[in-house]
Formats: structure tokens, sequence, C-alpha cells
């Protein structure tokens, strides 16, 4: 079956690229992972916060890097895109950021984030999200970004709000965590749109 439409983002974007490394600040740099970042990932899954509105955890160093190798294939699949965010002078792990779910022919995708416990408070996350978002859009040609979070992640709420997401409405009941369904607030970013500063 013809598909009628060229792609958003046209095929061989990522795989013909390499993945950038994109400054936030001089004290935040979004870099692509590498294997010696799996402790580092074990360690922020100790926070309960972190295990609550992500329901899983690597219980080893073996593990995080399978998580780890799992992120980098999704650059060269050009399904999804995942970087670490990182203190650029020591490279101490801030969190995670990426995009997945990406969709070439509608350019769609949605991000996904989450901040060790020194890094929340800051800004770190929510201006990393504004600079993944403007490399999302101008140079890579994203129409629409999407965030999706539980109601009762207001932190989470904050950041988008922060970055210039809207609030599209609620899916009910839509995701399950430890302590059972939660409705999820559906936030939206698209092309033209006013990105935070």
């Amino acid at each position: 079956m013809p598909i009628l439409i060229e792609p958003t983002i046209p095929e061989g974007s990522f795989v013909d690229a390499e993945q950038p490394v994109i400054e936030v600040s001089r004290s935040i740099l979004l870099r692509p992972w590498n294997g010696g970042d799996a402790a580092a990932v074990v360690e922020a899954f100790k926070d309960p916060l972190i295990q609550r509105w992500h329901v899983r955890r690597p219980d080893s160093v073996e593990e995080a890097a399978g998580w780890i190798e799992g992120w980098q294939s999704e650059w060269h699949k050009e399904s999804g895109a995942h970087w670490a965010v990182v203190d650029p002078s020591s490279d101490l792990l801030l969190g995670r950021i990426g995009l997945k779910g990406i969709d070439l022919y509608d350019g769609t995708a949605e991000l996904v984030y989450w901040m060790t416990v020194p890094a929340r408070g800051h800004g770190v996350c929510s201006n990393s999200v504004i600079a993944l978002s403007r490399w999302a859009f101008d140079d890579m040609t994203f129409n629409r970004l999407e965030l999706e979070h539980s109601v009762d992640n207001v932190a989470s709420c904050r950041v988008a709000g922060k970055a210039g997401f809207q609030v599209e409405g609620t899916r009910r009941m839509s995701a399950r965590h430890a302590d059972g369904w939660h409705n999820m607030h559906v936030h939206s970013l698209i092309r033209g749109d006013s990105i935070a500063s």
C-alpha cells in the first residue's frame, strides 16, 4: 500500500547523523549515554520518587547497562533519542531526558525525563526540556511533542508549564503505578508555539 505523504522528518535523519551533545547552560549538558553511566543509573533509581513514577528499577549494573544499550539502539532505529543530563565540569549524572515513540511521518514523539535528587528544584529539568524541544523543532523538524504524567505528579506538571507545554486534557485511568491506576495529564508543544526562554 503506497503512503501518499512524505515523512515530516526524512528517514535517515537520525541514523545518518551522530547524536549531538546539547548545551543547556554552563552547568547543564545533554550528552549521549555510554556504558560507564550504568552505576549512576542504578544509584539514581534507589530514589523512591523515581521508582514511583517510572515503575521499575535496575537491580544491578549489568541490568542498567542493558537499559542504556536499549536507549542507544533507538537512535539507530529512529524510534527514540535519549540523553544523559550531566554537569559538564564533573560529568555527574543529573538525570535522563529523551524522546520516545518517534513517528517520522507525523513528526511526533513523547518527551520523557527524570532527575536525581540533587538536581531537583534548580531548573535543571525545565531548562533541559526547553533545550531538547528547541533541538527537536529547529534541527529535526518535529511537528509535535507530547508530555504525559500522573495528575498526582505536581513537579512534572510544573516542568511542563515552565517549558511552554499546554495542557490538552486528562486521560482517565490510563497508567498503572505501584499504588494503582492513575489519571494522566497530557501536555503538548507544537511547531510555532512559544517555547519558554
